[in-house]
Parts: structure tokens; C-alpha cells; sequence
């Protein structure tokens, strides 16, 4: 059996993954597919463990050199139970964020640099690397905005408040997003960069247009 395909999404919060994950799925699923979903951190039982301590807005004083090794702890978790299992039976798997984010957030924002996060990559994850990977990159303050808008109104809904990141400072950010460009630039054939202030509809007509490329889909 042919392995499967590995698709993961980036980018800020409130750059529109989540919507567009759900409209690449449902996509996929009417023409007989049926993707696997995850997230990270999270997406596992150890996971969604690792991921309240992680996004959790009480969480204090997390080195960043912990936060960096309790992701890839999550990530090595979810290799090993659901997204290598899931390519051996030729199934597409889409993940939203995977050692990208990592380069980019704790490599750039927290400025621990790329060299390390990719070397624990390359031991941690066995050098497992997407297929394609969609980076999408709103515009900065509106990203930023509407990601601090969305886990006000997910506190108040749920009383959980995943916002540790956001709580940082414009500058994290405007590193983040320096990074996940320089990760774009060195990885072309991986990583389509779709960037600007576009319509749901126009960004996700462009992720079609990435994934058609390079799976066969049934018509």
C-alpha cells in the first residue's frame, strides 16, 4: 500500500487555519477521502496533557527551553500514535502546526534559533517531514487581533484560557512571522506561502490548488 500524505498548516493565531482545515476536510471527504485531523500541541491523550501547560494563561515563567522540549515531547506522542499509523495505511493526514511552529516560535520568538529546534527534529521526529505544508500568513495586526479577540471569547464561553502566547508583546510576533518568511524562502517545495489580507474563498481556492498539485484526487 502506497504511504499516505502529510499536510500540515501554519501561522499566527487567528490567521484562519481552523476554518480552513475544516473547509479542506469537508472538501476532501465529498470526494470519497477521508482525512485524519490533529493539532499541536495536542491531539493525544499525553498531548491535550502537555497542551494545558503549554497554552494555559497560568502558566507562568515556562523556560523556554522547557517549552521547546515539552513540544516535541507532544509531537514525538502523536508520530507514534496516530500520524505514522495513519500514513502506513495511505491515509492524508492534516495537522495543524508541526516542527515549523516550533522553529518559528520558539526558534524566532524566543530566539533559541532554528539550528537546535531542527537538530531535536531530526532526532525526535525521526526527520519526518510534511508533504506540503500551507503557510498562512495574514496581515500582522489583524492576525494578532483577531486571535486576542478569540480567546477572550472562548474564556468567557468555557472558563479555559489558552492564551499565554498572545499575552506576549508585538515584538515575539514580528519575530514569529520574520521566521516563518525565512522557513518559506528555504523550503519552496514544501512550503506554499499564502500571505495577504484574501477572502476565506480566495485562500482556500489557493490550498486546492496546492493540494490538486500534488495528490491525485478523485474527481
Amino acid at each position: 500500500m502506497p504511504r499516505g500524505v502529510f499536510i500540515t498548516f501554519e501561522g499566527l493565531d487567528g490567521s484562519g487555519k481552523t476554518t480552513q482545515i475544516k473547509r479542506l476536510a469537508a472538501w476532501l471527504t465529498t470526494r470519497g477521502l477521508q482525512p485524519v485531523l490533529l493539532r499541536q500541541p495536542g491531539g493525544t491523550a499525553t498531548g491535550d496533557r502537555i497542551r494545558e501547560i503549554l497554552l494555559d494563561a497560568r502558566s507562568h515563567a515556562v523556560d523556554p527551553i522547557t517549552e521547546m522540549t515539552l513540544m516535541f515531547a507532544d509531537r514525538a506522542q502523536a508520530i507514534a500514535e496516530i500520524i505514522r499509523p495513519a500514513l502506513a495505511v495511505g491515509k492524508i493526514v492534516i495537522c495543524d502546526r508541526f516542527t515549523d511552529s516550533t522553529e518559528a516560535y520558539q526558534g524566532g520568538g524566543r530566539e533559541l534559533g532554528s539550528k537546535t529546534v531542527l537538530e531535536l527534529h531530526r532526532i525526535v521526529c525521526g526527520g519526518l517531514q510534511p508533504d506540503l505544508t500551507l503557510l498562512l500568513l495574514a496581515g500582522f495586526e489583524a492576525s494578532l487581533a483577531r486571535a486576542r479577540r478569540r480567546n477572550h471569547r472562548v474564556e468567557a464561553e468555557t472558563g479555559t484560557n489558552e492564551g499565554r502566547f498572545e499575552s506576549e508583546q508585538d515584538a515575539f510576533f514580528r519575530r514569529v512571522w520574520n521566521k516563518y518568511h525565512e522557513i518559506a524562502a528555504r523550503e519552496p517545495a514544501r512550503v506554499i506561502l499564502i500571505e495577504g489580507d484574501l477572502s476565506i474563498d480566495q485562500v482556500q481556492e489557493q490550498i486546492i490548488q496546492a493540494v490538486t498539485s500534488r495528490i491525485p484526487i478523485p474527481a
